[in-house]
């Protein structure tokens, strides 16, 4: 026995996202466990795109880097599907990094969601892509042999998928992967020759490197040949007339780490200054780290048919970081690194041609197939709203793209349609931000707009409140918030309004508010009467020039030190408390209780707001003293 055969093992837990992956994957919560093949043949494609790359830049490694292929080997007899690549392998530590760990950002969010429920968490773990852990779908044990690239030393890695793996030394001839799964006794379809050949063509037959079939041969006959199985040709260099639907979906599963079929697929090659072919895909599903800060895109950068890098952050602007896909450079150098992406022309060209065209398709589906827009909206219009601040390019673009919810309609609206709908005299796109839609829509700012026939479009997404900063209008009308103060809808009148009589005395409405602003002080702003309730008594806006309020509880809400702005308290001449309040005050009567109630009627606008009580314990005894006058 050899000193590595010998070798004691080193046994290791899994990290806590791997074990509860596992979990799942042992009880199969996939109805369709051929995909196991699909994962493990993609993994081992990379593995030999990568080692393709490391022999650049690395002559040592270019004789390893040589006649790349894949072989699937089935033995009934030990029942073991074995799956060998003489791609770039694995270190001790590489093996205890990818397999025994994910590390991949918003991993430990995405693990708190899954909760027990099989059909959910198989959609969950659809949007995270499980890659190698596939392999216990069908196997109750895994082996893994593999030796790096540049290394004379190889590991074994060995695991049941129950909490634990082991790691120890082993011998391999060659740079490069074999992975061997003992099948469990309800999945023995898998090794049947004709079952593997069926699922490499079906999934796998747009892997640019050969997929081998090498099956078992009947006693007494001659071995079999190897068969490649694949077309072994990279997809995107072939012209889209040769390629199908389901060849374009396989390809998106493999380039993407997806389990979602795609909303759509572009497919084209430039030609003229710079050269290159893209065959980019949005993608079905948002996946679940979409607004994770450490998130990349997946686009991978061949350069004439070799694999460079993935994830250039130059390649693709960040509103765009949900796409999935390939482009191939003809005019960048092989050995072109990280360093040299950046600022670099050719990138830079390659990156508005990408942006440009992205656009134009989604712009073509919003206008051709506005229902399933609406539902490729509903998962990435928050991250496309971002461009509308970063990308000044296609600002106007974008804009013309997005849908929005709003006060008068079910369903999303474009602005061209919130535009076309505007009430007689209206000058603005009025909007109004907040966390929830149904806790908007009952705001006292918008029983003003309500009653006036004017529709406000309500933002959800935090992104909202920082393009309503900067893109200052669409189509000539400028945005407005409905919650700032200088929002006047004296000008447009409610077609159900009677002549103007509802007006109060300016004189009893007065007494209110200069008993208000002496109570209230530097509490607030200022006090003014409203123009915009119908409802309620009272609401808080922002003055003008202030931070909007939603944007200011949002910053404060994030741990950035914002000071807060007084506000302006608004009043309700019309409303029944205000009423009778001017008439006592006018009377000479509830002076005394006069700063009660401004208090009390500030503290009940900021409840509504949201906001925090600044005294809750002074809110209590102002109520309790209002509440034993109104009782005595």
């Amino acid at each position: 026995m050899s000193e590595a055969a010998g070798a004691t093992a080193e046994q290791m837990e899994f990290q806590a996202e791997v074990g509860r992956l596992l979990d799942l994957m042992v009880h199969s919560v996939y109805s369709e466990k051929e995909v196991f093949l699909r994962e493990l043949i993609s993994n081992a494609s990379d593995a030999c795109d990568k080692l393709r790359y490391a022999a650049l830049t690395d002559t040592a490694l270019a004789s390893e880097a040589t006649d790349f292929k894949i072989s699937i080997q089935p033995n009934k007899a030990d029942r073991t599907v074995t799956i060998t690549d003489n791609g770039i392998g694995m270190s001790r530590e590489d093996m205890v990094a990818n397999l025994g760990t994910i590390a991949r950002s918003g991993t430990a969010a995405f693990v708190e969601q899954l909760s027990g429920d099989e059909k959910k968490d198989a959609n969950l773990i659809g949007q995270f892509g499980v890659g190698f852990y596939s392999a216990f779908m069908v196997a109750e044990r895994v082996n893994v042999v593999s030796r790096k690239a540049g290394e004379s030393v190889a590991h074994a890695w060995e695991s049941d998928g129950r909490g634990s793996f082991s790691i120890s030394p082993a011998e391999r001839e060659a740079t490069g992967t074999t992975i061997t799964l003992h099948l469990r006794e309800d999945d023995g379809e898998f090794l049947e020759g004709y079952r593997l050949r069926s699922i490499i063509k079906t999934y796998s037959d747009h892997i640019a490197i050969p997929v081998a079939l090498v099956e078992e041969s009947a006693e007494g006959e001659e071995a079999k040949e190897p068969e490649t199985v694949n077309a072994a040709s990279a997809l995107w260099t072939r012209p889209k007339s040769e390629i199908t639907d389901e060849q374009y979906k396989e390809f998106y599963h493999h380039v993407g780490h997806a389990f979602d079929e795609p909303y759509h697929t572009i497919h084209w090659r430039a030609e003229g200054t710079i050269e290159y072919s893209a065959l980019l895909f949005l993608p079905g599903a948002k996946p679940f780290d979409l607004f994770h800060p450490d998130r990349k895109n997946a686009l991978k950068l061949y350069v004439r048919r070799v694999y460079i890098t993935e994830g250039v952050e130059d390649l693709l602007p960040g509103w765009l970081r949900f796409l999935k896909g390939v482009v191939d450079s003809e005019d960048l150098p092989l050995n072109l690194s990280r360093e040299m992406l950046q600022n670099n022309p050719v990138v830079r060209q390659i990156r508005n041609g990408l942006t440009r065209r992205v656009v134009s398709e989604l712009t073509t589906k919003a206008e051709k197939e506005p229902e399933e827009f609406v539902g490729f909206w509903e998962n990435f219009g928050a991250v496309i709203k971002e461009g509308l601040y970063e990308d000044q390019a296609n600002k106007d673009a974008l804009l013309k793209l997005s849908r929005f919810r709003s006060t008068k309609r079910d369903g999303w609206i474009s602005l061209a349609e919130y535009v076309e709908g505007m009430a007689e005299n209206q000058t603005a796109i009025y909007t109004i931000a907040g966390d929830d839609i149904d806790a908007l829509k009952r705001s006292p700012q918008l029983e003003g707009f309500a009653a006036k026939g004017v529709e406000v479009l309500l933002l959800t997404d935090p992104v909202d409140e920082f393009w309503t900063s900067t893109v200052q209008e669409f189509g000539g009308k400028p945005f407005k918030s409905a919650t700032r103060a200088g929002d006047d809808l004296s000008q447009i009148k409610a077609a159900d309004a009677p002549e103007k009589d509802e007006a109060e005395p300016e004189g009893a409405i007065g007494n209110v508010i200069a008993a208000f602003k002496l109570a209230l002080g530097e509490a607030v702003k200022d006090v003014r009467v409203s123009d915009r309730l119908t409802d309620s008594a009272c609401c808080l806006v922002a003055d003008e020039n202030d931070m909007d309020l939603h944007l200011e509880r949002m910053m404060r809400h994030h741990g950035q030190k914002v000071e807060r702005a007084p506000r302006i308290l608004e009043l309700n001449p019309r409303h029944t408390l205000v009423k009778r309040l001017s008439e006592k005050l006018e009377g000479g009567e509830a002076v005394d209780a006069a700063e009660d109630y401004a208090f009390l009627l500030l503290d009940q606008a900021r409840i509504v707001e949201g906001e925090p009580l600044p005294d809750p314990t002074a809110f209590a005894q102002r109520m309790a003293r209002v509440m034993e006058g109104s009782v005595g």
